[in-house]
């Protein structure tokens, strides 16, 4: 009986044990202990700081989408940027200066560390540096000079040699006579530069009398439809006495191809321009156009998406060079162009794959 009895006592503290152990956990909120595996996965879960919240921004904001070239532009930067792990934004403003502004200021509100401007006039876009800067933004000017403002850095083509080679290259197809130059939009800086670059070429044939320039307008907006207009208005003061065309760029010498062939001239008076368009490298292999100014765009995408991302993060930027914009010697990087005809259009352009040798001889043997 005393062995029972001890049995069922110690049953008895057995039980109240359990019962305290199960009240002890009640209190106390029902708290469990995690194991160190699942402690592991929950820090995992946790978001570092190279989140795409903490990724460099960078703005692209371009004057237009219009024209061939700037798609280009467009698709190689943002290839460019996020290569290099940053995050783009990239708003167009179809030649509206009031547009570029407003988009312009979007982007400053929203945050971004870099703005990267393609200006459509230069002057008027020097109103937004200062907002940027107010708000700890550098500003890149991209391939367009921004005037009177102190932009942080410009990158660009050397445009003064883009205007020497047209000219070199037109003076020894033509080394006398009669010529007519049309230009680029009067509001974009780098169309002063190619006409500088042209006539540090010409004007000592011009001095010499070797030369006459015999017409010489800006084409609005680099619009074809301006430098046609502009070249059958040199027809008119001039007859059919003219010798060689310049254009400011291959959109400009399409009208002007244009305006030739609406005489039966196509081909028989030499124009050159610049870009490397499609339209105006297949113009080259057919003879109609004498030769065009390449500038490998991938490179100028790449160097300034590296360099933006460098001033992002405050790390010193080595450029070469300096442009004065009118306000001050702006630092600047500027890549090579290279002139092309129909004797190096496979070395350069195809060779690049910036056109492929199916789209440039398409109705054309090499």
């Amino acid at each position: 009986m005393i062995r029972l009895f001890t049995q069922m006592r110690l049953i008895f503290i057995a039980m109240v044990m359990l019962l305290s152990l199960s009240a002890c956990e009640n209190s106390a909120g029902n708290m469990h202990t995690v194991p160190a595996e699942e402690q592991k996965a929950d820090e995992s879960a946790v978001p570092d700081s190279d989140t795409d919240q903490d990724k460099i921004k960078i703005a692209f904001a371009m004057d237009t989408l219009l024209e061939e070239r700037w798609p280009r532009d467009r698709d190689l930067f943002r290839e460019a940027v996020e290569a290099l792990g940053a995050e783009v934004e990239i708003m167009a403003a179809s030649g509206d200066d009031a547009l570029q502004i407003t988009q312009m200021e979007r982007m400053i509100s929203s945050g971004i560390d870099v703005l990267v401007v393609v200006p459509h006039n230069a002057e008027a876009t020097a109103t937004i540096v200062n907002m940027a800067h107010s708000a700890g933004i550098k500003v890149i000017a991209y391939d367009r000079l921004i005037r009177n403002a102190e932009i942080d850095l410009y990158v660009s083509f050397d445009n003064e040699r883009v205007g020497e080679l047209q000219a070199e290259a037109m003076q020894k197809q033509v080394p006398s006579g009669s010529y007519v130059y049309i230009g680029g939009a009067e509001t974009d800086y780098n169309a002063h530069q190619f006409k500088q670059g042209v006539f540090n070429v010409l004007q000592p044939l011009i001095d010499r009398g070797d030369i006459r320039i015999v017409f010489d307008q800006w084409s609005q907006d680099w619009t074809p439809a301006s430098a046609r207009a502009n070249m059958e208005a040199a027809f008119q003061a001039n007859g059919d006495q003219i010798d060689a065309v310049i254009s400011a760029n291959d959109a400009t010498a399409g009208g002007v191809i244009e305006a030739l062939e609406a005489r039966g001239l196509a081909g028989k008076i030499p124009v050159a321009g610049q870009d490397a368009d499609l339209a105006a490298v297949q113009r080259i292999v057919e003879g109609t156009q004498m030769m065009t100014v390449y500038k490998p765009i991938h490179l100028l995408a790449e160097e300034a998406a590296e360099l933006a991302l460098k001033l992002a993060m405050g790390e010193p930027v080595v450029a070469d060079q300096k442009i004065n914009n009118g306000k001050i010697e702006v630092p600047s990087v500027l890549l090579t162009p290279i002139a092309v005809d129909r004797h190096n259009v496979m070395d350069t352009i195809i060779a690049d794959g910036f056109h492929t040798e199916e789209e440039v001889y398409r109705n054309t043997e090499k």
